[in-house]
């Protein structure tokens, strides 16, 4: 496959050097400034993509290490979204994150100084220069938003509630997609917990409780993403990851897709799905009967980045094979169910396994599609 979502493809993060873990710590105690961290971030990266080469991959990410957490990060940097301290974390199986949570404080928007674009162009100019990969980066779904907004956490009279907030966040984020896309992006990924939250009974509940209506929700959040990505230009790849959790190896929620795969795989327009195949709390293969055939791609994580040590390779291929009897095999690629560390913390595992893993995705890949 030449254009992304490649056969062998990943969902972007990576584990922190020990060095840029360090200038991260540094410059949270002001030993050093922002100029020098982002050196050291620069540095990271720079070696990160020329692993990522060197393990059979087409395409690049700058491994999330300019950010703290795969979402917060993103939306703290909206017009009219703050990050703010509350008296709880995300409870994952046995931890908890840090007690952080949004707030709408004004009018939401996406801004042309919005730092991510930098990042971006930052990321492109680098595989321009190096190994010629083609650029992949990931930002937070508007429905991870809608479904971690808490009650109470609208301090703003430009909305009445929850329902008030859709239009900006369309517009927002059309806005964010044709930026990127003008600064040269043509692989785009939305990482998304909400549609794989909307398979736990646990998590529907919780929700309910935070005041989500949550009848039809599978096919309220299909029309927020179609108006988002409706007219995007035929040559952007926008592709979704759907999550359970990951954090220090730990997750939130089990379910099968059978719940949403009708609205996710069939009516929304995505170019791709990577979706969690790592293990039993996924369920099985049959909801990907309702991938359109087509050019739609489902890319199995089937290699789990949750732990080092690495998979059978007959029995992925057997998944592969198995999973080939609800979609085409050629709309299906390979990853790790998720990235190695979607917040700074990381995954437990080394940076040895970590690419051990992405070696071994590569290599099953091209096996199996020959």
């Amino acid at each position: 496959m030449s254009t992304p979502p490649f056969r062998a493809d990943i969902v972007g993060s990576f584990l922190r050097p020990a060095a840029l873990a360090e200038a991260r710590r540094r410059f949270a105690d002001g030993q050093i400034d922002a100029d020098a961290l982002r050196v050291a971030e620069d540095t990271a990266i720079a070696e990160l993509v020329v692993r990522e080469a060197d393990a059979g991959l087409k395409l690049a990410t700058d491994g999330e290490f300019r950010r703290s957490w795969w979402h917060f990060d993103f939306f703290g940097l909206l017009d009219g979204v703050d990050i703010v301290e509350l008296d709880h974390g995300i409870q994952f199986q046995g931890v908890q994150t840090r007690p952080r949570g949004i707030e709408i404080t004004g009018p939401i928007g996406f801004s042309d100084s919005h730092p991510f674009l930098d990042h971006f162009r930052s990321l492109k100019s680098l595989l321009e220069r190096t190994t010629g990969a083609v650029p992949k980066f990931s930002i937070p779904a508007p429905t991870v938003l809608d479904f971690r907004l808490e009650p109470g956490h609208i301090l703003t009279p430009e909305y009445d509630g929850r329902e008030d907030i859709v239009d900006d966040l369309v517009q927002a984020y059309r806005d964010a997609v044709a930026a990127f896309y003008d600064a040269g992006a043509r692989y785009l990924q939305f990482d998304d917990t909400a549609w794989a939250y909307l398979c736990s009974d646990v998590e529907l509940d919780k929700a309910r409780e935070r005041g989500i209506r949550t009848d039809g929700i599978a096919e309220r959040y299909a029309g927020i993403l179609n108006r988002i990505l409706d007219g995007k230009p035929d040559d952007l790849v926008v592709t979704t990851h759907v999550c359970r959790g990951n954090f220090r190896s730990t997750w939130i929620s089990s379910g099968g897709y059978e719940p949403v795969a009708e609205q996710l795989l069939g009516n929304t327009a995505y170019d791709g799905y990577f979706l969690e195949y790592d293990s039993e709390r996924a369920g099985g293969f049959e909801p990907l009967r309702f991938l359109p055939e087509g050019d739609k791609t489902v890319v199995l994580g089937l290699i789990t980045s949750k732990s080092g040590e690495l998979e059978d390779v007959d029995a992925v291929k057997k998944r592969i094979d198995e999973a080939s009897a609800f979609a085409p095999l050629e709309q299906l690629a390979l990853s790790p169910q998720c990235g190695f560390a979607s917040t700074e913390e990381g995954n437990l595992l080394t940076e040895d396994q970590q690419w051990a893993k992405v070696r071994e995705v590569t290599d099953i890949a091209a096996d199996v599609w020959r």
